[in-house]
């Protein structure tokens, strides 16, 4: 036997947002439109009563049909929380793991803790010049640097030169030589004797080859190796005079001086 349902309310306001009810609850608000009992006395009260005519207690403040949506909510107020929270997390696990961006390393190889010394006199526009005119001029400016002591602005552009020298449509012997200098320059003797020995090879008895061999010898403290590429400069160096290369000219003060050194020895 099924126990009876509650009387369904008569139409009219509903007494907590006025709007046109009628059934059991408001579709409006969703407030109880039933008669209520006093939970002390038992008494029937209006939709509208906050104490109970009977015995004067106060009645719940909120309609039990109130309670639902306001649980709904708080439940969605949590879950909101907990997304947020959940997010978050996911966010900070990606921003931890994820390498450090990689900040590009300006300073040129070798250069330390001694790069942050400004160079001298304005920077070449290199940019409106040939390769060939860029590896030159910065050729060039490593030498003055070289002249003045001054190690650190070697050390900064001479990495930028030897990248110039490899974007060279063309490679001839003072290309060469001016590649193998900068090398020794830097303390490279290995790179510096095999381009000699590319000079060598492609030129046979070419005096800047030997020039550079010698350096590289005197350098690496090879007395043998000084002493052989300073006998075969002098064995070609009346031959190769005459032979009017442009790059002799260009460079007569260091044959001249690598001449002297071999005439020294020899003698």
């Amino acid at each position: 036997m099924t126990a009876p349902s509650s009387p369904a309310a008569p139409a009219g306001p509903c007494p907590t947002c006025g709007a046109p009810a009628s059934g059991r609850f408001c579709s409006a608000c969703g407030a109880s439109l039933s008669p209520r009992g006093c939970r002390h006395c038992g008494a029937t009260l209006s939709p509208q009563a906050h104490f109970c005519h009977r015995c004067g207690e106060p009645v719940e403040a909120a309609p039990p049909a109130a309670r639902p949506a306001e649980a709904d909510r708080r439940a969605w107020f949590v879950a909101a929380a907990l997304c947020a929270i959940l997010i978050g997390a996911i966010v900070w696990r990606v921003v931890r793991d994820q390498p450090a961006p990689a900040v590009p390393q300006m300073a040129n190889p070798g250069a330390g803790g001694a790069s942050s010394d400004v160079p001298s006199g304005p920077a070449p526009d290199i940019s409106q010049m040939s390769p060939r005119e860029r590896f030159d001029r910065l050729f060039n400016r490593i030498m003055e640097a070289a002249q003045r002591g001054d190690s650190a602005q070697v050390l900064r552009f001479t990495p930028m030169a030897l990248g110039a020298y490899t974007q060279l449509d063309t490679v001839d012997a003072d290309a060469r030589y001016h590649a193998a200098v900068l090398r020794l320059q830097t303390g490279d003797l290995a790179g510096a004797r095999a381009l000699a020995d590319t000079i060598l090879q492609e030129n046979p008895g070419h005096l800047l080859g030997y020039v550079v061999l010698g350096n590289a010898a005197d350098l690496a403290g090879d007395r043998a190796a000084a002493a052989r590429a300073r006998s075969e400069f002098d064995q070609h160096y009346a031959a190769e005079s005459a032979a009017g290369r442009p790059e002799y000219r260009d460079h007569a003060p260091g044959i001249e001086e690598f001449k002297q050194g071999a005439r020294k020895q020899g003698g």
